[in-house]
């Protein structure tokens, strides 16, 4: 008689642990379907339209639209270029053509730098939107990125 009540306490357990297993299921079927139909769900929307696509975690520098055209602070990039061998450089594609914008590029060229022009909707003209940024493939999590703090002129 001990031995039946042990097999129907088991018997309730296992359907209680199914149960909640099909639920469970049933959530990861709902999601998945969900993703099918609208695609995955964008993480950080917000910095990605900062950081021209990347993530704040993995910039190392950046410079603004303004800072993009001023010759000194073009001239101080450059400078400091060996800097920026290990990282991937992107460039805002819509702010100015100008032959400051185009040094940068004949440089990252030259050195072999990767580099890559951003041309989508992350990418603003306003004096204080990103226009260049140095990026990691990771996170690396930089304190200071501001171009003019992190490499002040002298």
């Amino acid at each position: 008689m001990f031995s039946c009540f042990h097999d129907i306490i088991k018997s309730k357990t296992t359907i209680k642990l199914l149960q909640k297993e099909l639920e469970t299921m049933g959530e990861n079927v709902n999601d998945r379907l969900e993703q099918a139909m609208h695609g995955q769900p964008e993480l950080n929307i917000d910095e990605h339209r900062r950081y021209l696509g990347s993530l704040r975690e993995r910039v190392f520098v950046r410079l603004t639209v303004a800072e993009m055209q001023d010759k000194q602070t073009i001239a101080r990039f450059i400078r400091h270029f060996a800097d920026f061998a290990h990282y991937q450089i992107l460039i805002n594609g819509k702010q100015q053509q100008s032959t400051l914008l185009n040094q940068v590029i004949m440089t990252a060229s030259k050195k072999d730098t990767k580099f890559r022009l951003v041309s989508d909707d992350t990418a603003r003209t306003e004096p204080e939107a990103t226009g260049l940024l140095v990026v990691a493939p990771t996170a690396i999590n930089e304190e200071q990125i501001d171009f003019a703090a992190k490499y002040p002129a002298q």
